[in-house]
């Protein structure tokens, strides 16, 4: 567990289904924060930054290189079910691998299945953009 991690800058928030994703991504996980702010650059290097909020905002991008039918299938069902992630608009419970927390989050992209030789599928830069702690 580190020093510091996104669970330390996020608040409790429900989720819109109490399912728990807990599809383990294979090989990369990459946590991208930022904030709602904006820095405009004026012709002669001037800078203005505007801040719209404090809050943090975080993104997990996972990975699945080679999965079974079966856990292809899960993923699949979170993005298209209108019960669990309804493509973007839903959001659902997600156990994070390695930090320990499970988090409320929600599709921020749109998912790219390939299939390699029968039976082995797998998912691509799968976004999900973190809501909160899951309560």
């Amino acid at each position: 567990m580190a020093a510091k991690e996104m669970y330390d800058y996020l608040t409790a928030t429900a989720a819109s289904s109490t399912e728990l994703f807990d599809v383990k991504p294979q090989k990369i996980l990459t946590e991208t924060g930022q904030k709602n702010q904006i820095a405009h650059i004026g012709d002669d290097g001037s800078e203005q930054r505007v801040s719209f909020s404090n809050t943090s905002v975080f993104n997990v991008t996972l990975k699945w290189n080679v999965i079974s039918p079966a856990d292809a299938g899960t993923i699949m069902d979170y993005f298209h079910s209108t019960a669990l992630g309804n493509g973007i608009s839903r959001s659902f419970r997600w156990a994070h691998p390695t930090d320990g927390h499970t988090y409320t989050v929600r599709f921020a992209s749109d998912l790219a299945q390939f299939r390699q030789e029968v039976p082995l599928y797998g998912f691509k830069d799968v976004t999900f953009k973190v809501l909160g702690r899951a309560t």
